[in-house]
Order: C-alpha cells, then structure tokens, then sequence
C-alpha cells in the first residue's frame, strides 16, 4: 500500500493491538459484528478485509459504536478461516495486513463503525540502522524470554529480518495497550526497534526482580478475543 491510497473500512475496535504478519482469532457474537463478518463474505477472498484498533476508552462488548474511543492507527485484519456456528455466532481466523491512520469517521446505516483510511507504509528508517539494531533487539528477545520463563534458553526460532522481528517482539512480548500501539505507530523499523530494545530491557529487569513464571513463546501471543 502507498501513503496517497485512501479506502473505507468497517472498523472493529479491540483491547488489544493488532500487528502485520501476526495471526488473531475471534470469537464474533455480537449481533452487529455478525453482520460484518456476513457483509464480507459476499466480497471476493482478497476483499475480505477490516480494520482493527485499540480501544483507548471503553469496552469491546455492550457500547454502541459511537461511544468508543480508539487509536487512530490500526491495522488491517484479512480474513483467512470462518466457521460459522449453530447458534450464528462465528470463530474467524485473521491475519494481520497493512497499517492506517483514520482520516475521518464516515457516517454508516451499518451498526458497525466505519472510516476512511489512508494507508501507512514502512519505512526502515536511516541507512543501516535497522539491520544494526535487529541483531541487538533479537538478542534482547531471547534474554526476555528466558527471563519470562526462569528455565530453557529460549531457542525458538526467531526472525532475522528486522521488520518482521518488530513486528513479532511488539505483538508478543508482555506490554500494555499503550506501548504496543505506540510500537504500532512507529515512524520506521528503526525506530519501533529502538523502542523495542528500550522496553524490553525494562521488561527483563523487572522480571528479573519478581521471578516470572515458567512459560512457552506461544503462551504471549494475542489470545482470542471476544467482540
């Protein structure tokens, strides 16, 4: 996506934040969600896409769209699996796509939100800088996740592309709502990965004070949510 590319989306607002690349499962029950998910599956497979954002006030469940208040910057979640349940609720899998900023709240007969986007792209930020500070967040990583767990030597295999790796240590690593969306929000690679190298530095000498509980990379990743 370029940074001049505006679009609509159906926006579906979450305590949590969404992340390029990552997978996100949900459980849709809500009457209004239902009909987003039936909305889309009218759309062709590569169409079947709608915004994600935190919510920075509020609650997933019982508000009326108006009455949250999110983030501007989110994330695009395509639809990859549905399964649609006895009862008409559905359990969706997402993946992560392209991050936006909203440029304006578009007034929807839907009783789902809706807004215009422009889409944001990714910069690595200053020459070199990135690849210099990927191999030192990755490090980091693997000192935090030994740290998170006590045990193990935190092998898993991790990635070495710098972009991809901010995006996995901002989705996974033990943070709040506002620090993942700052990460969300980040200028360039470079600079998501310096805050990243920032954070989990707190984050490891913290745990180091409290002796964290033993625990799998997959026990950090987004749970399922509900909507």
């Amino acid at each position: 996506m370029t940074n001049t590319e505006r679009t609509v989306l159906p926006l579906f607002p979450l305590g949590t934040v969404l992340f390029p690349g990552l997978v996100l499962p949900l459980h849709v029950f809500e009457q209004r969600y239902r009909e987003l998910v039936r909305s889309l599956l009218h759309r062709p497979d590569r169409e079947r896409v709608f915004g994600v954002v935190a919510i920075r006030r509020g609650w997933e469940v019982g508000q009326r769209a108006d009455e949250i208040d999110t983030y501007d910057v989110g994330c695009t979640a395509a639809i990859r699996k549905v399964t649609e349940n006895p009862d008409g609720t559905y359990d969706i899998v997402t993946v992560g796509r392209d991050r936006f900023v909203i440029t304006e709240r578009v007034p929807a007969a839907t009783p789902y939100a809706q807004a215009a986007v422009t889409y944001l792209p990714e910069s690595p930020g200053p020459e070199g800088a990135a690849d210099a500070l990927g191999p030192r967040v990755l490090a980091a990583f693997r000192s935090y996740l030994r740290a998170y767990r006590t045990a193990a030597a935190g092998q898993e295999q991790l990635p070495d592309d710098p972009l991809v790796l901010s995006h996995l240590v901002a989705a996974t690593a033990s943070l709040s709502v506002p620090d993942r969306q700052a990460l969300l929000a980040a200028p360039d690679t470079a600079t998501r990965l310096r805050d990243e190298l920032r954070l989990l530095h707190r984050e490891i000498t913290l745990l180091q004070r409290v002796r964290a509980v033993p625990a799998r990379l997959s026990d950090l990743r987004v749970r399922p949510g509900p909507n």
